[in-house]
């Protein structure tokens, strides 16, 4: 049996323009990652993992290293091809979505307004009423740790922002496919160590990352914002990043 193909050639590389690709456990047929990319991109995982050193591997990685080392290589799969970047954007967000139980960090691309959803939440989001702030709010997307843990815990670790512009806020809502579900009020922000949060941080904890200690909101602010849609101006069709500031 041939070996399988650790880059593509030349000439396959300028026909393929941006392509969506996943990763797939040869051991069970599990797909265990989604990506886009062009060139190589799809063959960049397994050569990571080759050179990672043993504490620096995340899940995805993980998961070649023990691929390898049972004997077996990653099957890598391209899902759609010939597409331009914004195209393969939303095919990636749409195949993560399909997906459960992958390795990627993050969702795809709008993938926390736009993504997977019962028809009933989609009335729901576009008749509610747009939230008016009146506080210095930041707004915090937890679509996918929502459903893991309490909404305070998804939504008060761990995040990459500023913390400078994180002590500003007045209030940290948090958000799930456009519609603010919960509103809490920051006492302190804190960088994402184990030593800050022991019952949250795996390992060294999230460098570069900081979260939150705090409480609910007040009714009197919660009711200002749950249950209310995230305006539109504030929810760029596209944007991957979770975070969000009204100032």
């Amino acid at each position: 049996m041939p070996k399988d193909p650790t880059s593509f050639p030349p000439e396959v590389i300028e026909k393929l323009n941006f392509y969506v690709y996943r990763l797939i456990d040869p051991r069970n047929g599990e797909t265990f990652y989604v990506g886009k990319g062009k060139g190589n991109r799809v063959f960049a995982h397994a050569r990571a993992e080759l050179q990672a050193d043993d504490g620096l591997l995340g899940n995805k990685l993980k998961r070649i290293r023990d691929i390898r080392l049972a004997g077996f290589e990653v099957a890598h799969v391209i899902h759609r091809h010939g597409m331009n970047e914004q195209t393969a954007c939303e095919v990636e967000a749409a195949l993560i979505d399909a997906y459960p139980g992958l390795t990627n960090v993050s969702g795809g691309t709008g993938s926390t307004d736009y993504g997977i959803a019962h028809a009933r939440e989609i009335i729901c989001r576009y008749e509610a009423q747009p939230a008016v702030f009146a506080h210095k709010a930041v707004l915090i997307s937890v679509n996918r740790s929502s459903a893991e843990r309490s909404l305070y815990d998804a939504t008060r670790y761990a995040w990459k922002m500023s913390k400078s512009k994180a002590q500003q806020a007045d209030v940290v809502l948090a958000t799930v496919q456009g519609i603010i579900r919960g509103a809490f009020i920051a006492d302190e922000w804190l960088d994402a160590t184990l030593e800050n949060f022991p019952d949250r941080a795996d390992g060294e904890g999230e460098p570069g990352r900081i979260g939150f200690e705090g409480k609910q909101a007040s009714p009197e602010i919660a009711n200002l914002y749950v249950g209310k849609r995230v305006p539109d101006k504030y929810r760029k069709r596209g944007a991957a990043n979770p975070i969000r500031y009204t100032w």
